[in-house]
């Protein structure tokens, strides 16, 4: 099994940099693959920011990605809901945060939009908003 960087996640779903990119997916065709949160949220990052992506369309590479048969993804179910919630109209960072809460019961911030958005979501844990003084 090999672990993926972002660098090699954006460079196949961007085709930046056509040469990384076939040496890229090349290794990721014919190998196992572990995918970390922290590269999905850093990859979700640049797709954005970096290379102006909406946030459908990074979460549709997003899902595409997780869905490689020869990928394994960290704690895959917490993956999996925050994708699910994120195309739902979470942050994705927001909703990695609230899927991997674990045994919490509630999730606090002074976030309000994040507490706002994460009621929409019937799913989602509890979001604690706490008020700024």
């Amino acid at each position: 099994m090999i672990g993926i960087d972002t660098n090699l996640v954006v460079r196949v779903i961007t085709n930046d940099d056509p040469q990384q990119a076939r040496r890229a997916a090349e290794l990721m065709r014919k190998n196992r693959l572990w995918l970390s949160k922290t590269v999905l949220l850093e990859t979700e990052w640049v797709l954005r920011y970096a290379y102006g992506y909406s946030p459908a369309a990074s979460c549709h590479a997003l899902l595409k990605l997780v869905g490689l048969e020869n990928l394994q993804v960290e704690d895959t179910s917490a993956v999996e809901a925050a994708l699910v919630w994120h195309q739902a109209g979470l942050e994705l960072a927001d909703a990695l945060h609230l899927a991997s809460c674990g045994p919490a019961r509630a999730f606090a911030t002074f976030d309000r939009g994040l507490a706002r958005r994460a009621t929409r979501i019937g799913d989602a844990p509890k979001v604690r908003l706490l008020r700024a003084r």
